[in-house]
């Protein structure tokens, strides 16, 4: 079982990924999403906090030209649980609970990314607290190999996560060209140590340094429910 940093180092285009789990210290829960970008629209932007979730945001105003793939909610908190997506799907989840459906029936709705030839998945992951315990789900919406481009629905349920373990989804396989391949497979197990500093800036140094474009990691404590937020944003 490799650390996401030793995952993640080397691979130069994994875009946008969603980590949560366990760490070893046995009191707290990790959440991280990161985002990476090839095109100037892309990576123009920064993560900004949003009460107690995250938004992204144009670094530079005059730049941005089509909001409606990279300007989003990735992380929005309700109640005791915390939804984690790659775009406005984080809008639908956090309605469909709010409403007392789920997480699935909210995804089942959605579909991939409307952006040929590249069909980005769409990754989701819901963190449920409870008393000082907790769980998670994980879900890949990607398009199928076929020519008729299904949308395939793929969901994962962590009812009780391990000590010093959690799970890695992200969009991409790793760079390709013209066709970047989405992901595949389950989540990847990974191993969770550290401080939320040392966290951070291993796993924000693993991220390719061309692309790479800001980083959200928090630490949930289970015992007194605090948090602890870092987020690192290429520009600034």
């Amino acid at each position: 079982m490799k650390t996401p940093q030793t995952y993640l180092n080397g691979n130069t285009y994994p875009g946008r990924g969603i980590l949560i789990g366990y760490h070893c210290d046995g009191q707290n829960a990790v959440v991280a999403y990161f985002i990476m970008g090839r095109s100037e629209n892309s990576r123009n932007r920064i993560f900004i906090k949003d009460g107690s979730g995250l938004r992204t945001h144009p670094y530079d105003m005059s730049k941005l030209r089509d909001p409606s793939l990279v300007i989003y909610s990735p992380v929005r908190v309700l109640g005791n649980q915390t939804i984690i997506t790659n775009g406005d799907q984080t809008d639908t989840i956090y309605e469909f609970l709010r409403d007392g459906k789920t997480f699935a029936e909210a995804l089942r709705t959605r579909s991939y990314e409307p952006d040929p030839p590249h069909y980005t998945p769409r990754v989701s992951a819901i963190f449920t607290k409870a008393r000082q315990s907790f769980s998670y789900q994980m879900s890949v919406l990607k398009a199928s190999e076929s020519a008729q481009k299904t949308c395939q629905r793929f969901f994962y349920e962590f009812d009780t996560p391990v000590i010093g373990e959690g799970h890695l989804i992200h969009t991409y396989k790793n760079d390709g060209n013209p066709v970047i391949p989405s992901f595949a497979g389950e989540p990847v197990r990974v191993a969770l140590s550290g401080s939320i500093d040392s966290f951070t800036r291993t796993l924000w140094a693993a991220l390719d340094e061309e692309n790479k474009v800001a980083l959200f990691v928090r630490y949930i404590n289970l015992l007194t429910g605090e948090t602890q937020t870092k987020i690192e944003n290429k520009l600034h």
